[in-house]
């Protein structure tokens, strides 16, 4: 983004210094969602000092890891102008394949595994060609996916493990080799900190290089922000949605795999559609636009540990567990005023 206005038959117009200073801000989607991590962790930090401890860090940072992992991949697909809802129980379901395969067929847990991430990505691929090829918006066609597959998990889980609950996976060959992956903790002082923190910062930076960095960051900001013209341009725009709903689905099957190692098991509920939206809500945190377009990964990287600080912070002041729901819903509004503006400021601001 240049300084400078062009002008014909005239030297550059220099922009004043709140404009260049705007034009820069709007080039980073992840700052206001940085200012409202600041002021969380002042707020808190002073009701609930335990919230600054290495155990307190511990436990926010746990919380964060299995929500940026999805909130990063689902931020992909909102800056190409597509949703996913139905990341959330593909999680669930994806462990639940992993567990019967194991507990019920007697697999070993690679295999498990594998074949848990090949139907994780069928989900995704039936996804993203009902998008690309009907026409119909990803939000009804996810959730349509999101019910399909809480059903069906419910109901495998009964039929097949007689409960709502596979365990007993951990004498299953290649576990501990597993565990070591998805479920190994380092012990630093009274915090334990968990290996799906490094999953996390490992899907953050992929991503990151991969928006900034490759020709399908390229095509991802393209569909987003301008879907048509894209198309005009020779812009693999069907082949970039196809892609992006797969990775949401190994996203999903990546917080799956990391939560039925940890718990050895999986307890199949019926997640409602709050945990659908949780991903969605911290990538517009982050500073993505519904609209598509904009957004970033380290945004909704910063928008899932300002949730986690919320989330843990609430907990540890002693408030009562509504006013996190109350809370949340004062941070998406304020997200959603902020982009609207961007929106607006996008347009006025010179590009060269």
């Amino acid at each position: 983004m240049s300084d400078r206005l062009p002008t014909l038959g005239a030297s550059p117009v220099e922009l004043p210094r709140p404009r260049r200073l705007l034009g820069r801000a709007l080039g980073r989607p992840s700052l206001p969602a940085l200012v409202g991590l600041a002021v969380v962790v002042v707020v808190f930090g002073a009701q609930a000092p335990g919230l600054l401890t290495s155990g307190g860090l511990a436990s926010v940072l746990d919380s964060a890891a299995l929500l940026g992992i999805g909130g990063v991949a689902v931020a992909l697909l909102l800056i190409a102008g597509q949703f996913d809802l139905s990341i959330g129980v593909l999680a669930i379901a994806s462990s639940l394949v992993t567990a019967l395969l194991i507990e019920e067929a007697g697999w070993g847990t690679w295999p498990a595994l594998l074949v848990s991430l090949a139907a994780a990505l069928l989900v995704g691929l039936v996804n993203g060609f009902l998008v690309v090829n009907t026409g119909l918006p990803s939000f009804l066609v996810t959730l349509a996916t999101f019910l399909v597959l809480q059903g069906t998990s419910q109901a495998s889980a009964q039929a097949l493990a007689g409960s709502a609950r596979v365990s007993g996976l951990d004498e299953a060959p290649g576990w501990a080799s597993a565990h070591a992956v998805f479920g190994s903790t380092v012990q630093l002082w009274d915090g334990r900190f968990r290996v799906s923190l490094l999953w996390w910062l490992a899907v953050t930076a992929v991503g990151t290089w991969t928006l900034w960095r490759t020709r399908f960051g390229n095509a991802v900001f393209a569909s987003g922000g301008a879907r048509r013209a894209a198309r005009q341009l020779g812009v693999p725009v069907r082949r970039t949605t196809l892609t992006l709903f797969c990775l949401t689905a190994a996203a999903g099957w990546l917080i799956g795999t990391l939560g039925v190692v940890r718990l050895d098991g999986v307890q199949v509920g019926a997640p409602g559609l709050g945990s659908a939206v949780d991903f969605i809500v911290v990538a517009v945190i982050g500073g993505c636009l519904l609209t598509g377009g904009y957004g970033s990964a380290v945004g909704a990287a910063i928008g899932a540990l300002l949730y986690a600080v919320a989330r843990q912070g609430i907990a540890l002041a002693g408030w009562a567990p509504p006013w996190f729901q109350a809370f949340l819903g004062v941070l998406l509004l304020v997200a959603l005023l902020a982009n609207a503006v961007v929106r607006y400021r996008l347009k006025a601001v010179p590009r060269s």
